[in-house]
């Protein structure tokens, strides 16, 4: 388009800010087609809804501990003593046309937006697109999830009901448990002792305002890079790391985003308006001497609670200082070794492999088995915890010991993330020499043959050639070697203990794995035929 072809309006902007030139370099910007591609987008629109029905919300919520008598629609707290909080969550609920489908589509939104990070986070991690040059995403990544989850913990708690005041009466058992600080921060958060009467201002100016902004700074950055570094890929071909094969952003993707955007919301209303959740008025207003029965947190925190069940009650003295180990480990220590750890992944395997080179193309999970297992095994432990947080309820649907259920569980936290990490990996391999296997021998037709020795064979048809490269589009991985002692010169090298550390954890990462057929291997078996051996 012409700079005689813009519109009135679009071309008087033109004139100022130059967004012809803009518009034109990156509207035309090819992205790659993929289902696991639409994760990133179904968070991104949980985001933007999350917007639009909390400013919605928000014209009708008052954030005060204000005693108030509730006299609203709901008659059975109708007399009682409540705070302004609590008395507005059922205002709204009750008596405000579309109030109550507002606050189920948000909380869904909630719940789903986390969801949807996860498994948009674990898409990345399987396939490798944390690797140079995105581990700056992968962290914003990570970043976005957290918050994600803190952000959905505090408007979790802002209706000031039974069930959201027993999650932050634990909260702040936890941060009291911060040895020498503890008392300080839950006076800073609750603003005096528990519940306090400026929490939930504070909640909601947090809330609504900090985060929100933190993560839509956030979300533009993630986006910006993954503009600047081209959006990864499957291998396939006239796929490399130098190409994107796709389709344009303009009018493929725009109308497929907007399109895809109103499925999201559309499903989003009809979960809000069919599938009830969080029933506030059921649970009553917080008081802190009473608790509810079998409450349950949001799902992304019920992997902190089930750590906290899980830890047997120690305690220790130090200087007149008692440490409760039975919070600490699980709340405070656990927490961030394990975020830290699923962070610095990246980085962590860059140093191992030695791979510094800049990589566009995805990986299969099975072509990666070292890989694949550690994700699965990190699966597992948060899914042991994840399942631990509900060990009361289990107990009473299932009629188990609540002590057997927390036991079988803290054996599954240590053995279980070793299976599951033995088992994937050994089921990766195997796929990879399915693959190996049917690029050389093709695949099975049904057909028995008999040679004229007398034996019989089943006759294989070759593969497609697009298969072919899709299976072989990987990398032959070896295991790095350990330098010699000496350089040339005779000088002992430096930081052996280290390098025969890596070239051990190489060694691990590699161990097993199968390579791909090689142009000998191709040219030698080329009968359609498996004879036997």
């Amino acid at each position: 388009m012409t700079r005689t072809e813009l519109p009135g309006p679009v071309g008087w902007l033109d004139d100022r800010v130059g967004i012809g030139k803009l518009g034109r370099k990156n509207l035309r910007k090819v992205f790659p087609d993929h289902w696991s591609f639409m994760l990133g987008e179904i968070a991104l629109y949980s985001f933007v809804i999350l917007l639009l029905t909390g400013v919605f919300l928000t014209l009708w919520f008052r954030p005060s501990m204000a005693e108030v008598e509730y006299q609203g629609s709901y008659s059975l707290l109708k007399g009682l003593h409540m705070s302004e909080a609590y008395e507005s969550t059922l205002r709204i609920s009750f008596d405000i046309r579309g109030g109550p489908l507002m606050r189920q589509i948000h909380h869904w939104a909630a719940v789903l937006f986390v969801a949807a990070m996860s498994v948009h986070l674990l898409r990345i991690f399987f396939t490798g697109a944390f690797r140079k040059p995105r581990e700056l995403n992968w962290l914003i990544g990570i970043v976005m999830l957290f918050l994600g989850i803190v952000e959905g913990f505090i408007g979790y708690g802002l209706p000031d009901d039974l069930l959201s005041g027993t999650g932050l009466r634990i909260t702040e058992g936890l941060v009291l448990a911060s040895p020498v600080v503890g008392t300080y921060l839950s006076f800073f958060i609750f603003g005096g002792e528990f519940p306090g009467d400026e929490f939930v201002s504070r909640f909601y100016t947090v809330h609504v305002l900090l985060i929100p902004g933190i993560l839509l700074a956030l979300i533009t950055a993630h986006l910006f890079l993954v503009v600047y570094h081209k959006h990864t890929q499957f291998a396939g071909p006239g796929r490399t790391e130098k190409n994107v094969v796709g389709y344009p952003l303009l009018p493929v993707y725009l109308a497929k985003a907007g399109g895809f955007f109103f499925v999201v919301f559309g499903v989003l209303a009809l979960m809000g308006a069919l599938l009830q959740i969080n029933p506030v008025w059921l649970y009553g207003p917080y008081n802190p001497a009473e608790v509810t029965a079998g409450s349950q947190p949001d799902w992304y925190m019920a992997w902190l609670d089930g750590a906290v069940r899980l830890m047997p009650g120690i305690e220790s003295s130090f200087w007149g200082v008692t440490i409760s180990w039975n919070v600490v480990v699980p709340a405070l220590l656990m927490p961030p070794l394990f975020i830290g750890f699923v962070a610095l992944y990246p980085f962590i395997e860059a140093w191992v492999t030695r791979d510094t080179r800049e990589h566009h193309l995805l990986d299969r999970p099975r072509n990666q088995p070292t890989r694949t297992g550690i994700g699965v095994a990190v699966i597992v432990f948060y899914g042991v915890l994840w399942l631990n947080s509900g060990n009361d309820l289990i107990a009473t649907h299932f009629n188990s010991s609540i002590n057997t259920i927390t036991w079988v569980c803290r054996v599954l936290i240590v053995i279980g993330p070793i299976l599951a990490f033995w088992i994937t990996r050994r089921i990766a391999i195997s796929l990879q020499r399915a693959d190996r296997d049917r690029v050389l021998h093709g695949l099975e037709s049904g057909i028995i043959v008999r040679s004229p020795e007398g034996a019989y064979y089943e006759k294989h048809t070759p593969i497609s050639k697009y298969e072919a490269y899709t299976l072989t589009a990987h990398e032959r991985q070896l295991p790095q070697s350990v330098d010699p002692d000496t350089d040339a010169n005779g000088i002992p090298t430096p930081r052996r203990r280290r390098a025969r550390v890596r070239a051990a954890l190489s060694r691990f990462y590699y161990a097993d794995t199968v390579p791909k057929p090689t142009g000998a291997e191709l040219d030698h078996d080329e009968l359609p035929a498996r004879r036997p051996e």
